[in-house]
Formats: C-alpha cells, structure tokens, sequence
C-alpha cells in the first residue's frame, strides 16, 4: 500500500467498514479497507484508509454521520 494513504478508521465489524466506505466513496473520497482479521475466528481489526489529501474530509464525514 502506497504511504499516501491514512487511517481513519477501525473496527472489528466487517460491515460497517464496508459501509463507511461505501458511504466516503460516494462522497468523493477514496477509501480502501484492510481486513487485518483471522477468518477463521473474526478476530483482529479492518482499517479504513484514505488518501492523505482527502483526511480531513473523511474526519469531517465520519463526525457528520455520527459513526462511531
């Protein structure tokens, strides 16, 4: 992964990163997710990531839509 892109971003829940980043996607900002989990058993965290020039955009998302 490219050093361009930040975290904004983790959870242990699969759809709700899926759907954050679906939702900063649709709002004009890149973000790809990193599935750090043991599939097996769900265990470990997903990452959210933007490109370093769209963070505070994402932030400013992420507080707007109340996610937590």
């Amino acid at each position: 992964m490219s050093e361009n892109w930040v975290k904004v971003y983790t959870t242990s829940d699969a759809f709700a990163a899926e759907v954050l980043k679906q939702g900063l996607t649709e709002a004009g900002i890149p973000a790809v997710t990193i599935n750090k989990q043991l599939s097996a058993y769900n265990i470990g965290e997903i990452n959210v990531l933007v490109n370093k020039v769209d963070f505070d955009k994402a932030i400013e998302y992420i507080v707007e839509n109340e996610i937590e």
